[in-house]
């Protein structure tokens, strides 16, 4: 599992998406997210502007990213 900090309360799920190097784009962040193909906390989501906090763990593409 990949762990990636943030220095904030969240962040939103498409920004972070990109500050972890998953997309490069904001549109690709999109794509991936409105694809069905990132879970958070284990359950697929759709909100690109979910707010995602310390604790809460990303998945794509079989990676897992635990904010911390």
């Amino acid at each position: 599992m990949n762990e990636v900090k943030i220095n904030t309360e969240f962040i939103k799920l498409d920004s972070f998406l990109k500050w972890c190097g998953i997309a490069s784009l904001g549109s690709e962040a999109k794509m991936y997210i409105l694809d069905e193909l990132v879970k958070v906390n284990n359950e697929v989501c759709t909100q690109r502007g979910k707010k995602i906090r310390i604790g809460d763990i990303v998945e794509f593409n079989g990676e897992e990213y635990k904010v911390v």
